[in-house]
């Protein structure tokens, strides 16, 4: 399931957005003001968020700004501007689509799910992540360490492929958990635990010297980042 962000002040256009969305199907988080965005996404994984301009305390181009700096997440802008300037300012600013208030409910349907399949097919071409000398071929499900193969099982595969993906990323345990397996968390399984552990112990075989997976105390996991 798509999770979409609505980042707008007017609580009744917001409700609006929401409640139609996820009668489409998608998961929905709403924000109204610009101050937890990037905080937000930090912990969560977006697959596309719809921005308005117009928001208190941090406008939505100051947002656009920030979010494209660390992440590439598809971003619809809706503004009740309508000057062809500031279109275009915007998308060179980073917005991927952008849509004229009042808006059409099935308009807005339709520019979301363009964005995603063109998400989709980008993400189809890229068949292999690398990370140093770890390569993972997404069409084999295949990984390779210095050239050699890890026999990973299927929940091994999917978190490495998980933290490969995103790895500016820091992922909760239960944010983690439910990505891969696709299940509700519950805190006192040891399941994910003991997955990252055999996870480690099998790169450490191969590479003994490297770091892979980080844990980030009180929070969860994320792919190693080397110190400055």
């Amino acid at each position: 399931m798509n999770k979409i962000l609505i980042i707008e002040d007017d609580l009744e256009i917001n409700a609006l957005l929401a409640d139609f969305l996820k009668e489409k199907g998608y998961a929905v988080h709403c924000q109204y003001d610009g101050l937890h965005v990037l905080d937000f996404l930090n912990k969560e994984k977006i697959d596309l968020i719809i921005l308005d301009i117009m928001l208190p305390y941090r406008s939505g181009d100051i947002i656009l700004s920030d979010v494209r700096k660390k992440f590439t997440i598809p971003v619809i802008i809706i503004s009740a501007k309508e000057t062809t300037q500031n279109k275009i300012d915007l998308l060179r600013l980073g917005a991927d689509d952008y849509i004229t208030k009042p808006f059409d409910m099935e308009e807005v349907l339709a520019r979301i799910e363009s964005n995603l399949r063109r998400v989709q097919f980008q993400n189809s071409q890229t068949e292999c992540l690398q990370y140093n000398n770890l390569t993972l071929n997404l069409e084999k499900n295949t990984a390779f360490l210095n050239g050699i193969e890890l026999s990973l099982t299927a929940k091994e595969f999917g978190i490495l492929e998980l933290l490969m993906k995103y790895p500016d990323k820091v992922f909760s345990k239960s944010n983690l958990f439910q990505s891969v397996w696709d299940t509700e968390y519950i805190a006192e399984d040891n399941t994910l635990n003991v997955h990252i552990s055999n996870l480690r112990n099998k790169l450490k075989a191969i590479c003994s010297d490297t770091e892979f997976i980080d844990t980030v105390w009180g929070i969860g996991y994320r792919l190693h980042k080397a110190k400055d």
